[in-house]
């Protein structure tokens, strides 16, 4: 019981809230000029279809379904993000493992749900944000030079997994709700990240991983790894 009351049952995301209300009254203001102002209605007719279509994408980018796993989750690694898988390699992880790892990679399209979830259930041991450039998220540098935030989750069996939101192109803000010494489920929002784009998870080698590339993933429904 105590694992559902933490659940944030929302809709729209609360990181949409406000752009949305804005962004509503900022096209109908629009719209109501040119129809208004104008004799002839085809540029407000033009614009109107625009509007709804723009603000229709912007709907959909930060709707937050509200989704269960349901099943085990002990030694599980569900998907953070909605996206599709493009990057599965071995690599040096040097912010906080200082060892090599596996790295899962998920991008998130413009068109895929923005919010992130908790991979694993754990306990939260490293949370921290670094700025950083705004190079297109695929590149294999964003992971390390763009602006990021990273979170290190204790699993507890004492396994620790490292997930990285990085921001992309067009992203401009990263949000990550995790502090160190929570508790954290799979089912939580672990972040959001506007506008953008990516999402790193580093595994211990030897974790048998269940997804291949260019894989189509559902956050917090998708397993990408099981842990050894």
């Amino acid at each position: 019981m105590g694992r559902l009351k933490k659940l944030k049952k929302i809709r729209i995301h609360r990181e949409g809230t406000h752009i949305l209300w804005a962004s509503f009254l900022l096209l109908l203001l629009i719209n109501a000029a040119l129809y208004w102002g104008i004799d002839c209605k085809i540029p407000f007719y033009v614009v109107a279809v625009a509007s709804i279509a723009v603000y229709l994408l912007m709907v959909n980018f930060f709707r937050c379904p509200i989704r269960l796993f349901g099943q085990d989750t002990e030694k599980i690694v569900v998907a953070p993000a909605d996206g599709k898988i493009v990057v599965i390699e071995e690599v040096d992880e040097n912010e906080y493992f200082h060892d090599r790892r596996l790295m899962v990679s998920i991008f998130m399209s413009i068109v895929n749900v923005h919010a992130n979830w908790y991979p694993v259930d754990g306990t939260i041991k490293k949370v921290a944000h670094h700025n950083g450039n705004f190079m297109k998220a695929w590149l294999p540098k964003a992971s390390t030079e763009n602006e990021r935030s990273t979170v290190v989750i204790e699993t507890p069996e004492g396994v620790e997994i490292l997930t990285r939101q990085i921001a992309g192109a067009v992203a401009r803000r990263i949000v990550t709700y995790a502090e160190v010494g929570e508790e954290c489920y799979i089912d939580e929002h672990m972040g959001f990240i506007k506008f953008g784009s990516r999402v790193d998870v580093y595994l211990p080698i030897g974790t048998e991983i269940c997804v291949k590339m260019g894989q189509l993933t559902t956050g917090n429904q998708t397993v990408i790894a099981k842990l050894k």
